[in-house]
């Protein structure tokens, strides 16, 4: 099997070496680890097709892995099969920025690009994409559409599944499937390419992507606002959508318990107030057109908001510099986690009206069952998502008899609360080998059935990524 696939990628495209394998084969967060034949980089399509029907052929599982900045252990290799062990697949030598195309607003690229440098190419040809996330000096494309990512920006662009509009994937028998045309309008049945945004690898390996670009947005303000309560946050963003909706980039909700991780463990931090407040608002206004003073709109309403009462206090970014610095707080804040203990990190999405209402009654049972743990908010507030975390000290962690299944048990508390909500508990970090026994339980039935019906349609002899969404099959 090793022969065979350095025939089909090289020696370069190879790695069988345990110890230079390590880490392909654990997660970002050094949680969990598995196990795999070999580490295979193809540095082509044509080559990603011929490993792929290798596999097929050797009835090898295949685990695709992009930067590896997965929360949910959804790139690690795991196949339950001693004797079939699989590869790990990844594309960090498809890395080419294939086309740009300014008219049409959409850029070719392979899956393996970085999104840091998928930024810089827009730029360069005067147009921006706008996923924006802690990990964009790492994240791949291919992993980013694979689990639907999400970022500060969903407010206003949504995720990755309306930042895509076409894509390029090898099937599990090798076949490729080419749908990069990137039509605005095609009404031609099915429209397949949705089934693999989100499926984290377990229908196909996302090769290529077409993906929406954006005018470039310029003219821009920042504010960090001091905030009472959660309430009080929902009611600010109702105010500021009702005067600068359109220009909304980022509102994010951050608790005082979660900044001060940040404070602790990284360095360069600047808090624009004497104390961290206890809720923080962090806003971006954006616009293509310069002549509009987002400054004076965001003073104006929070002017107003703190006559009312809804806001305590507030600090809008003077310069670039200093708005770097409010984001550089809140993109340092899975750095500071990590840093600091083992998170139970929760994925929630409700309605943005039910944000403060959730909060509350996840507080309440927090409280009740994890009195070890302290929790930390950190919300995308625009779009309803709640990272709900409960951080535990190293020392507790170690001492638990199972720690996957205390962990499932902390997780399966926060879900029931997001689902009182009518919410989901997996908004934009995916399912992966985590939550499958979550989404088996909280997923309305027929919806799960179907998923299992279109996972055997594409990969009949469970090859993609088993495990990972829907439990692996036995043997």
């Amino acid at each position: 099997m090793l022969d065979r696939l350095r025939d089909i990628v090289g020696d370069k495209g190879l790695i069988a070496d345990p110890g230079e394998m390590a880490p392909w084969l654990t997660d970002w967060r050094e949680r969990r680890q598995g196990r795999a034949l070999c580490v295979v980089a193809p540095a082509s399509t044509a080559e990603a097709a011929a490993v792929m029907r290798l596999c097929a052929e050797q009835g090898q599982p295949v685990f695709p892995v992009g930067g590896n900045t997965g929360l949910c252990f959804g790139a690690v290799p795991e196949s339950g099969r001693a004797e079939k062990p699989g590869i790990v697949l990844s594309l960090r030598r498809m890395n080419k920025i294939r086309a740009i195309d300014r008219a049409g607003n959409i850029a070719t690229v392979d899956a393996g690009v970085v999104l840091g440098d998928l930024h810089t190419a827009a730029a360069n040809a005067g147009r921006q994409f706008p996923l924006h996330l802690g990990s964009e000096g790492s994240a791949q494309i291919g992993g980013l559409i694979s689990t639907n990512a999400g970022g500060t920006g969903v407010v206003r662009y949504g995720p990755m599944r309306d930042l895509v509009a076409g894509l390029e994937v090898v099937l599990a028998d090798g076949r490729v499937l080419d749908d990069l045309a990137a039509l605005r309008k095609d009404n031609t049945g099915y429209m397949l390419r949705h089934l693999f945004i989100g499926a984290e690898g377990t229908l196909g390996i996302i090769t290529g992507a077409a993906l929406r670009l954006h005018p470039q947005t310029p003219n821009t303000a920042h504010a960090w606002v001091s905030v009472a309560d959660a309430a009080a946050a929902v009611a600010l963003l109702a105010a500021m959508q009702d005067r600068a909706g359109s220009a909304i980039q980022a509102f994010e909700l951050v608790s005082a318990s979660q900044f001060e991780l940040v404070v602790r463990h990284v360095e360069r931090i600047r808090i624009p107030f004497d104390a961290i407040p206890v809720w923080s608002v962090l806003i971006e206004l954006s616009s293509e057109d310069g002549s509009t003073d987002l400054g004076a709109v965001l003073e104006e309403v929070l002017g107003d908001c703190l006559e009312k009462g809804t806001v305590v206090d507030a600090v809008v970014a003077a310069s670039q510099q200093q708005a770097d610095e409010f984001w550089h707080v809140r993109h340092s804040v899975s750095e500071a986690n990590k840093k600091e203990g083992i998170g139970v990190v929760h994925d929630v999405a409700v309605r943005t009206s039910d944000v403060a209402g959730f909060i509350a009654a996840a507080d309440v049972v927090a409280a009740a069952r994890y009195p070890q743990a302290v929790t930390q908010v950190v919300c995308h507030l625009g779009d309803g998502n709640v990272h709900y975390i409960l951080m535990f000290q190293r020392a507790f962690w170690a001492s638990l008899p199972d720690t996957e299944a205390f962990a499932l048990e902390v997780e399966q508390a926060v879900h029931d609360v997001a689902a009182r909500f009518r919410g989901t508990f997996s908004a934009e970090h995916g399912v992966g080998r985590k939550l499958t026994e979550e989404l088996e339980r909280l997923a309305d039935p027929l919806r799960y059935e179907l998923m299992g019906k279109v996972k055997a349609l594409f990969d009949p002899h469970e090859l993609m990524n088993p495990g990972v969404l829907l439990p692996a099959k036995a043997g």
